[in-house]
Order: structure tokens, then sequence, then C-alpha cells
């Protein structure tokens, strides 16, 4: 250490030997510098500055160290939670494509029911109608029929009305009397 403040003393010195008068003197302020220099130095030395200086930035270092590292470890453990993160929205996408399809297979499912359901219900009101016209169809022919029946009644009353005499209608009368007999006994 002390060579290397004698040479660093010599190189520092040399600009002032190109001032006027002798060096050594202390009339001379570039030796005067020189001096308080080289006793700063000495001070600094002595009451053991620069290792002070090193052990508070080797502290230093080993704090910035100890940062880096802490970041360092909740950088990675920032990317563990992210990658899970990730992870989990994939497998909830992946649930959320799982539950549309079945939603459209069963949408597509219901559909078809619906619409086989429709197929047996407009089946079915065209068999009630279709019955309802053959009921009205049956009905119309049977008041029809009645109401020629009755025509034909009226009529046949009114031609055998003209056409019959006392004793005709007195001979149909006990034929009559005994036909009814006769299927009665």
């Amino acid at each position: 250490m002390y060579r290397l403040t004698l040479i660093a003393a010599s190189v520092m010195a040399s600009p002032a030997l190109a001032a006027d008068g002798p060096f050594v003197s202390l009339s001379n302020t570039n030796f005067i510098v020189l001096l308080s220099f080289l006793l700063f130095i000495g001070v600094l030395v002595k009451f053991k500055v620069p290792s002070i200086l090193t052990g508070l930035l080797d502290k230093r270092a080993d704090e910035i160290t100890t940062t880096l590292n802490d970041a360092r470890s909740l950088r990675e453990e920032a990317q563990t939670l992210l990658a899970s993160y990730e992870r989990k929205q994939r497998e909830v996408q992946e649930q959320a494509d799982r539950i549309i399809a079945q939603a459209k297979v069963d949408a597509e499912l219901a559909a078809a029911q619906a619409n086989e359901d429709l197929k047996l219900s407009v089946e079915r009101r065209v068999l009630a109608a279709q019955d309802q016209i053959a009921s009205a169809e049956a009905s119309a022919v049977k008041e029809i029929k009645n109401q020629a029946i009755t025509v034909a009644m009226a009529v046949a009353t009114d031609v055998l009305a003209k056409q019959m005499t006392a004793a005709s209608g007195n001979k149909l009368i006990d034929d009559s009397i005994k036909e009814i007999d006769a299927k009665l006994h």
C-alpha cells in the first residue's frame, strides 16, 4: 500500500514540477496541496476507512444479491401461478366447450322430440277431425233417411188414403191382426 501511495504521489506531483521556484517549499502551493492530500490519504488509511467502505460495499452487495434472489424466487412463483391459472383457464374453457356441445345435442334432441310430438298431435287432430266428419256425415245420412222415410210414409199414407175404401181398409186391418196374432203365438 505504501508503494502505491508513493507512485500515486509522484505521478500527481509531476505537473507541480513545472511551477516556478523550488518544489519543496512551503511557499509553493502545489507542494502544500500535495502534502495535504497525502496527509488526508494517510488519515483515511490510519482509520481504516477503505476497509469500512469495502465492508459497506460488500454489505450493500449482499443486500442486492438477497434482493435479486428474492425477486428471482418471486418471479418463479409468479410463473408457477401463471402456469396454474393458464391451465385452469384451459380446463374451464374445455368444460365450457363440453357444456355448449352437450347443450346443442340436448337442444337438437328436444327439437326432434317436439317435432315428433307436433306430428303426433297433428295426426290426432286429423283423426279427430275425420271422425267428426264421418260422424256428421253419418248423422246427415241418417237424418236424410229419416226424412225420406217420413216423406215416403206421408206419400204412402196419401196414396193409400186416396186408393183405399172402407172395405179394403177393414180387410187390411183384419189381415194385420191375424199376422200379428200368428207371430206372437
